[in-house]
């Protein structure tokens, strides 16, 4: 390997973003940003490093160990760099915007670091573009995030997008109901995980009847509600399984077509969601386009809320390849007014700096124009395209 590619070499899962595609990340980025805040979502930026015990509160086990940490050389005190935005868009919550009027609607855009990526999402660092409902826990509270991705996505063009509508905390209920000792309990969450009917049902107690019976139960949204209006829980469970159903049928009353699919014993990802929660994914994808759901922000005793947050790195796979941007070359001796007209009417334009001897003729100028990707040449006052 030589010195120069030697220096290229970046780390596992980072990378550098390259001319078009970075352009295209940021218009689309912008574009999700202009779909909230016509919901009424005002825009705030956190810092890409905070104190640890700020960053870290409240999370979920995955969270605080995919985090980054570093010593502060001022206050010499551990900071993390932010994997998720979500807690910290809580924690402006719960202290600088505490005051404000609920609910409040906040969106959010930039870039988070993780220690490993996974396998349908080997980068490390990303993209994050969401949006936080914070301090109401109604069933409208849970559609309305749910709707504001679906047409988020839609406005940039997104097709065949489907949504996966989970209840993480529908085990947790149940095992509370049915008294199940902490050791049960993870030996369950793995075989429900793995989707591992015969581990349940080899298990014993009477829980495990009822799981099953919420795993068979996943499926299209059309056949599994039929199957889960059937069935009879304890009451803090049902009471969970009734949110989730509202959702749900909300959903499939609404003009959104995307596909809606149910998996009310999902956990995976949404340790620690509280709540109805969901996965969006695309046709042909790979990964997900991004996930929310209920959750306490400012922490595990902090006020409800429900968010999602949006993943570029997967949303741009999901879509078609931009147009290339026409340009237009300026030789040698244009006029700057001449060239700031270009600009202002929407001209993207290349302008030659050097070699006076390429500038003597059109036609050497119209071969320095191709050399540098332009489709247009200004000549005599006039855009005219280059010949092919």
């Amino acid at each position: 390997m030589t010195e120069l590619a030697r220096k290229a070499l970046l780390p596992a899962g980072l990378q550098d973003v390259l001319p078009v595609v970075a352009a295209r990340e940021s218009e689309i980025r912008e574009k999700l940003m202009a779909s909230f805040g016509l919901a009424g979502y005002d825009r705030v930026k956190t810092p890409l490093v905070e104190f640890e015990e700020s960053l870290l509160d409240g999370a979920a086990p995955e969270l605080a160990q995919q985090t980054f940490r570093l010593m502060d050389p001022v206050s010499r005190r551990m900071m993390g760099v932010r994997s998720d935005m979500t807690p910290q868009v809580g924690r402006i919550a719960a202290t600088r915007l505490k005051d404000a009027p609920r609910p409040l609607r906040l969106s959010y855009s930039g870039d988070v670091l993780r220690i490993q990526g996974t396998q349908l999402r080997p980068e490390r660092q990303f993209a994050q573009v969401g949006a936080e409902l914070i301090g109401v826990s109604s069933a409208a509270a849970d559609t309305e995030i749910v709707f504001l991705a679906l047409e988020a996505l839609e406005n940039i063009g997104m097709p065949d997008v489907s949504v996966d509508l989970n209840l993480p905390t529908l085990p947790v209920r149940l095992f509370e109901a049915f008294g199940v000792a902490p050791d049960d309990r993870e030996h369950l969450i793995e075989a429900l995980e793995r989707r591992d009917v015969a581990a349940l049902r080899a298990a014993s107690g009477p829980v495990t009847d009822v799981l099953v019976t919420l795993l068979e139960a996943a499926g299209p949204a059309t056949t599994a509600l039929p199957r889960l209006k059937k069935l009879e829980l304890p009451q803090g469970a049902a009471e969970e399984l009734y949110r989730l159903i509202e959702v749900a049928e909300r959903i499939l009353a609404s003009d959104h077509d995307a596909a809606l699919t149910i998996d009310p014993v999902e956990m995976a990802g949404f340790r620690y969601q509280s709540g109805v929660s969901f996965t969006i994914f695309g046709k042909h994808v790979r990964g997900e386009l991004g996930r929310g759901g209920r959750y306490r922000a400012g922490g595990a005793s902090g006020e409800a809320a429900t968010g999602m947050s949006l993943f570029m790195d997967t949303v741009l796979r999901g879509l078609p390849d931009p147009e290339p941007v026409a340009r237009v070359y300026l030789p040698l001796g244009v006029a700057q007014h001449a060239a700031r007209q270009l600009r202002r009417d929407g001209h993207v334009t290349v302008a030659a700096l050097e070699g006076a001897a390429e500038a003597k003729t059109a036609d050497a100028a119209r071969k320095e124009a191709k050399r540098m990707g332009c489709d247009f040449i200004y000549l005599d006052g006039r855009v005219e395209p280059l010949s092919a």
